[in-house]
């Protein structure tokens, strides 16, 4: 298996019902690797993103992307599946227990390449049961 060190700019921008906008941009080491159809990129979340301590992995699969968290923290064990126009239902730990997570994916753009380019956009709506709504836009660039 081929695996490639790359680096990686990620923005995410959340918007509240009322219209609130809170962004977040930050610049980490990933690597980038492919295995069997699928596209891996993998990466130490920051402070910034709000789950320290948590590494994200991501696998690109043709109009789809499975989001996994691994590592210590509220972020931990959390997955999620954006497939443009579908609705995933699943789980977000925290350290009070689990919520019901709801996610709709509005839109998808996945231009990344084997050789370390591209980037992908995800723009989708997100309902924590009863305690969070909003709409979500999460950008990947590699550099």
């Amino acid at each position: 298996m081929y695996m490639k060190d790359i680096m990686v700019k990620i923005k995410g921008l959340q918007v509240s019902p009322e219209g609130g906008e809170e962004a977040m941009e930050f610049v980490t080491e990933a690597k980038l690797y492919k295995r069997g159809d699928s596209l891996y990129l993998v990466y130490e979340e920051s402070e910034l993103s709000g789950v320290p301590g948590c590494r994200t992995r991501l696998r690109l699969r043709d109009n789809e992307v499975q989001m996994k968290r691994f590592g210590k923290g509220s972020g931990s064990g959390n997955e999620i599946l954006f497939e443009k126009g579908k609705r995933y239902t699943g789980f977000y730990n925290t350290p009070f227990g689990a919520i019901e997570l709801e996610v709709l994916t509005n839109d998808i753009e996945n231009t990344l390449s084997e050789a370390g380019d591209g980037h992908i956009d995800i723009d989708y709506s997100i309902s924590l049961k009863g305690l969070l709504e909003g709409r979500n836009r999460i950008n990947i660039t590699l550099m």
